[in-house]
């Protein structure tokens, strides 16, 4: 078993939270994991990436190799697609649908959402809505990752079980992930 993970996006949309529910829930699994990050700026708005590679075997670097990445979950568009060159050709990418508009000359959001579409494995959905329904914004990270659940490759279980350690000491908190995490999966 083998997964290699690029989650892409801006500060402040919960990407490092996506990392850690899904190494913990590897992790939970007796896989092996290594997990990177890197922040574009350290502040809101700033570009963030995080690598996570899964593996039943010793993994040795932290960074995954451009063209190797099963999947690429994006919480903003355009980063999913300035890390397309990690995806693997049979790779998916999963993306929030919903720009954040932090640049000036932010690209035609049509071209890139069009882009996203030619792609022969991809998922668009609106998590910030998804989310908003649910009364927490700050749950669009958990809804992707109920969208690209299947391609992750570890049990729902785990998934879950994952949230529900993470956010465990905060029960409120940890039902509102949980529901978003079930309405990501039934919008793919």
């Amino acid at each position: 078993m083998r997964r290699e993970i690029v989650l892409a996006g801006v500060g402040g949309q919960g990407l490092l939270t996506l990392a850690a529910v899904i190494s913990r829930a590897a992790l939970d699994q007796g896989l092996f994991v290594k997990q990177s990050e890197v922040h574009g700026m350290s502040q809101r708005g700033g570009a963030v990436e995080s690598h996570v590679r899964i593996s039943d075997r010793k993994i040795h670097s932290p960074v995954i190799p451009k063209g190797r990445a099963d999947l690429i979950l994006a919480m903003e568009p355009m980063e999913g697609l300035r890390h397309l060159e990690y995806l693997a050709p049979e790779g998916a990418m999963v993306a929030n649908s919903v720009p954040v508009k932090n640049i000036s000359n932010y690209p035609d959001e049509e071209e890139i959402l069009a882009e996203i579409r030619s792609l022969p494995r991809h998922l668009l959905l609106d998590a910030v809505t998804i989310a908003r329904e649910i009364g927490s914004l700050r749950s669009a990270n958990i809804v992707l990752l109920g969208a690209g659940a299947e391609f992750i490759g570890l049990p729902e279980g785990a998934l879950v079980r994952a949230i529900e350690e993470l956010f465990g000491n905060r029960k409120e908190l940890a039902e509102v992930n949980l529901e978003a995490f079930r309405r990501g999966r039934a919008a793919r």
